[in-house]
């Protein structure tokens, strides 16, 4: 299975969308790869946003209601499910569309490929998209309304891939969407992690939107929390600290307190 559904209380409009915390690869995924096995420890430390399933799952196991849980199974390095594949997207550029070639220091991963990158998102990227597109689609017929909270990590210094590095990086940074992300959501978002310094958009911006759904329908909520790993694991991917669960409460609070 590509992915992970942990569901959630019935009139939960919450979805904690997790897509970069494995580190497994699938056969048809190392293939081909160009690297050995400590270089691919590199990259997955480095690349994979560690133990952001943990803390969905325990600020999941703690809110009042229960949100419903979204786990990609599989590491970015199978398929990166927050890509478009067909468009021009920067990423792209630096090896890092979809399927990634390239990882985190700009070191070549797999020769290009057409034919395993169209079957890399026949089998794992697509099955993917119409999973989330089927969960939203649910919580929209329950309750009138989807709320998507991505969670991510992302390194204290900037990482060689990263193309907008150069602004702050503070512990919390907010992802947000001007269509599908309202006032009210950042605002309480802002006071949930107000134990941290924050910022919005920096140094990674936007949140993720299931395709059918993005920038037509407003009843499709959506905010990104990317955390700051130093405040809560031995990077760049080690064992967690006492932080983890100090995010974990945070992250409670904003799905208490989400507005309706």
């Amino acid at each position: 299975m590509v992915y992970s559904i942990l569901p959630g209380a019935a009139g939960s409009a919450v979805i904690l969308h997790v897509p970069h915390a494995s580190r497994e690869l699938t056969g048809l995924a190392r293939r081909g790869l160009l690297i050995g096995d400590d270089a691919l420890a590199e990259e997955l430390d480095h690349l994979t946003d560690a133990h952001t399933d943990r803390i969905a799952r325990q600020a999941a196991d703690r809110a009042a209601r229960r949100p419903w849980i979204f786990e990609n199974r599989w590491s970015r390095l199978v398929v990166d499910p927050e890509r478009f594949p067909d468009d021009s997207e920067e990423m792209r550029a630096v090896g890092m569309g979809a399927v990634y070639t390239h990882g985190f220091a700009g070191r070549r991963l797999r020769d290009d490929d057409p034919v395993r990158d169209e079957a890399l998102l026949r089998t794992h990227f697509h099955p993917y998209a119409e999973a989330m597109t089927t969960l939203v689609a649910g919580r929209l017929a329950a309750t009138g309304r989807a709320v998507i909270v991505d969670v991510h990590s992302y390194a204290t210094a900037a990482l060689p891939y990263e193309l907008h590095g150069s602004g702050p990086r503070p512990q919390i940074c907010l992802g947000t969407d001007r269509r599908h992300t309202p006032t009210a959501l950042a605002e309480v978002a802002a006071q949930a992690f107000n134990r941290y310094d924050r910022a919005v958009n920096t140094p990674f911006a936007g949140c993720y939107v299931p395709l059918r759904y993005y920038r037509t329908d407003p009843a499709v909520s959506a905010l990104m929390i990317e955390i700051r790993r130093d405040t809560y694991l031995r990077e760049p991917g080690g064992a967690p600290t006492a932080g983890l669960d100090h995010v974990a409460a945070a992250l409670t609070a904003l799905i208490d307190t989400i507005p309706a």
